[in-house]
């Protein structure tokens, strides 16, 4: 029993359920710490009948004794439930109090069933717009790995809500790391997903607090791949052998002059280019991963790139404005593009966006704040994070510069005294 928490039964007239005679129901109101839970008395008085004051009925009422003796009995027997429930669990909720008293047993949730209400409620939020698919099958894969885990660490298909303890997630999170081989922050992800999904079982009080809450989520600063002015134009200007990695190569190209993301890029249209304030053209539309307008002045070779598969079958057959390949093929062929450029860096699709932050913006001297913009980011303290990317390049390149003239320096000297 937690004797700290504040229990309290009162009555109170539930105006919204008047009948036609004009009596009124008597609820009972169980609160404890403040959160509340209701449950009829069975009986009706006319509104003036009731002492609010005192919370029972007048003495001008014909059987008031009847009543407020049935409304002690009732506080009585709400008591006494209380304390039943109490004596089995440190924490009580008020609807496990009405629950006991109106003779409901309790329903006891397993994490899985948790989780499949809590799928079924981001699956409405998705209908809605409020989240993203891609959020919402992350969360899909979350529960097969917290199966998995369940059958292959814990060796059961499920375990009771209230039995997800801090220790859960700390060896869900292990588990992540070392048998699935999961990065650092992918992991740190999934464990604060399974920390909302475990806040949604408290929002519906089937726990009395988050065990996870302690749980913190850390993440590690991870090298920002990109490509460099020379490597940038290297690729550009590289003759590709065969269609499919040409193909790539401009949407890879496109991308590293938009700072468009896979997703973003492979959605767009052409009725996503308009003509801007400026008289030029824009692509504007919305970014998915950020929910936010991003307005992106075209610059030549996006523009050259556009025009160049206007006509291509994939384009027109489906509406779009580059032929792009899936996330995993498009990621194999660009290995082979950057192979054939002489790149020894790891690319991905999401590296074009990082040139785009590092080398086509903030190395050209486009403040801060309009990279912010251009990137759709929310927070600039994110756009930062390319800015001590450029800043850490230029001091290695005069590092550079410094050895040459240093260099150049001892030869001068030498020469001089051997004259």
């Amino acid at each position: 029993m937690n004797l700290n928490q504040k229990f309290k039964v009162n009555f109170w007239l539930n105006k919204r359920k008047i009948n036609s005679e004009g009596l009124v129901p008597i609820w009972a109101r169980i609160t404890i710490d403040g959160r509340r839970a209701e449950v009829s008395t069975m009986k009706r008085i006319l509104q003036e009948q009731w002492d609010e004051e005192n919370n029972c009925v007048i003495k001008s009422c014909s059987n008031f004794k009847d009543i407020n003796k049935h409304l002690v009995l009732v506080e009585a027997e709400i008591t006494k439930h209380y304390h039943a429930v109490a004596a089995t669990q440190d924490y009580i909720t008020p609807n496990e109090v009405k629950n006991s008293y109106k003779g409901i047993r309790p329903e006891r949730k397993t994490l899985l069933d948790v989780f499949d209400q809590f799928l079924i409620h981001q699956s409405d939020r998705k209908e809605a717009g409020d989240i993203k698919q891609k959020r919402y099958d992350r969360l899909k894969i979350l529960k097969g790995k917290c199966i998995s885990f369940l059958k292959l660490k814990m060796k059961t298909t499920d375990i009771l809500i209230e039995d997800a303890k801090l220790s859960f997630i700390t060896e869900f999170q292990q588990y992540l790391r070392t048998v699935e081989k999961i990065g650092h922050n992918t992991a740190m992800k999934y464990a604060k997903d399974l920390k909302q999904v475990m806040r949604y079982a408290v929002t519906l009080e089937y726990v009395p607090s988050n065990k996870f809450a302690d749980f913190k989520c850390s993440y590690k600063r991870t090298k920002r791949e990109f490509l460099d002015g020379e490597e940038l134009q290297r690729m550009y200007e590289k003759e590709m052998p065969v269609a499919r990695l040409e193909e790539v190569r401009d949407c890879y190209i496109f991308s590293c002059y938009t700072g468009y993301g896979y997703c973003d890029a492979e959605a767009l249209r052409h009725d996503h280019i308009v003509v801007g304030i400026d008289g030029r053209k824009w692509i504007i539309r919305d970014r998915q991963k950020t929910d936010t307008v991003e307005n992106i002045p075209l610059l030549p070779i996006p523009l050259e790139i556009i025009g160049k598969y206007k006509n291509h079958p994939y384009c027109k057959a489906n509406g779009k404005l580059l032929p792009i390949n899936s996330n995993q093929r498009y990621n194999g062929y660009l290995k082979e593009v950057a192979d054939l450029c002489g790149i020894k860096k790891k690319l991905t699709t999401h590296t074009a966006r990082h040139t785009f932050a590092t080398t086509v913006c903030l190395t050209n001297d486009v403040p801060m704040e309009t990279t912010m913009e251009l990137l759709g980011h929310t927070d600039i303290r994110t756009t930062q994070i390319y800015g001590k990317i450029v800043q850490k390049k230029i001091s290695k390149d005069m590092e550079v510069l410094r050895a040459k003239m240093a260099s150049h320096s001892a030869q001068v000297e030498l020469i001089s005294t051997l004259m």
